[in-house]
């Protein structure tokens, strides 16, 4: 019976970090990209975070001199992002995703662009919680 226990406590661990990893994703990517807070990186990213970017690697420091240029651009579209998950792999306190991310840009109520990225993610447990450490992104072109 103990063991029973054990391994349902587990599964259940497990299934919660697999949600709170899916919502950092989730929310980094609205609180970041969509908003251009260059503020929230910390929130989200660990200090030594890398982004893999269509062949460009960067940085905090270059994530936010990207933000902060990018908000002075008018107009500034909204941005909604669509996540779809494909796998989530948690080994103590480090996690990967992979992912399909969507984004649709648009001003005045109108689309003005689709983009579409093939994602993964590495990801540790802090102190003060799940942070991405690194980023993989490949753009997907029209389909």
């Amino acid at each position: 019976m103990m063991f029973f226990t054990t391994t349902s406590f587990g599964q259940v661990s497990n299934e919660t970090d697999k949600t709170r990893i899916k919502n950092l994703i989730i929310e980094s990517f609205d609180e970041i990209w969509s908003k251009l807070n260059s503020k929230n990186i910390d929130k989200y990213y660990t200090k030594d975070f890398l982004l893999l970017e269509n062949g460009e690697v960067w940085n905090n420091d270059s994530i936010t001199n990207y933000l902060n240029n990018a908000i002075l651009r008018k107009p500034n579209p909204k941005r909604n992002n669509t996540i779809e998950i494909i796998e989530i792999k948690i080994a103590d306190r480090m996690a990967w995703i992979a992912y399909q991310n969507y984004a649709t840009f648009s001003t005045d109520n109108k689309i003005i662009r689709k983009v579409h990225w093939l994602e993964s993610a590495t990801a540790i447990l802090t102190e003060n919680g799940w942070k991405l450490e690194m980023l993989h992104s490949t753009r997907i072109k029209n389909e």
